[in-house]
């Protein structure tokens, strides 16, 4: 089994931005982690990028079977983006869209997400642990 993490804008920044809301971890520190949980399981492919478009053109090259599900905290882009809203919806791979903070109990604009209604799922406010629930919601729907 195979799983892609997408992480969008600023989330190559954990670790050292806002830590009271994103904590103190940095992705790679917690990647390797899930490697090393998952190894003998699945395979995680990652993918980090600032620019929307570059998120789009990930989810087109893996949203056609290349991948058995997608883990994706589009950042910001959640709030704005119809664009990946669209590129979501085009693929056939199961997109769980995922937050580390609890986006409900931070400022209005946060608590909208024009990608949900194109995934699958969502978890939010789990902290770096909502990237392994994902991967858990994508290993569970492949049982079924």
């Amino acid at each position: 089994m195979k799983v892609l993490i997408i992480n969008g804008p600023n989330l190559n920044l954990l670790g050292v931005r806002e830590p009271g809301i994103y904590g103190a971890r940095g992705f790679e520190e917690y990647l390797a982690e899930l490697n090393s949980r998952y190894a003998d399981v699945l395979s995680i492919e990652y993918f980090q990028s600032n620019h929307e478009g570059s998120i789009i053109d990930k989810l087109h090259e893996n949203g056609f079977g290349q991948v058995d599900g997608i883990v994706l905290n589009a950042g910001a882009y959640t709030h704005t983006s119809v664009a990946i809203a669209d590129a979501i919806s085009a693929i056939n791979t199961p997109v769980i869209e995922v937050h580390i903070s609890n986006v409900h109990r931070r400022e209005e604009f946060r608590r909208h997400s024009y990608i949900s209604p194109s995934c699958v799922g969502v978890i939010a406010g789990f902290g770096l642990d909502s990237y392994r629930l994902g991967i858990e919601a994508i290993r569970e729907r492949a049982k079924k």
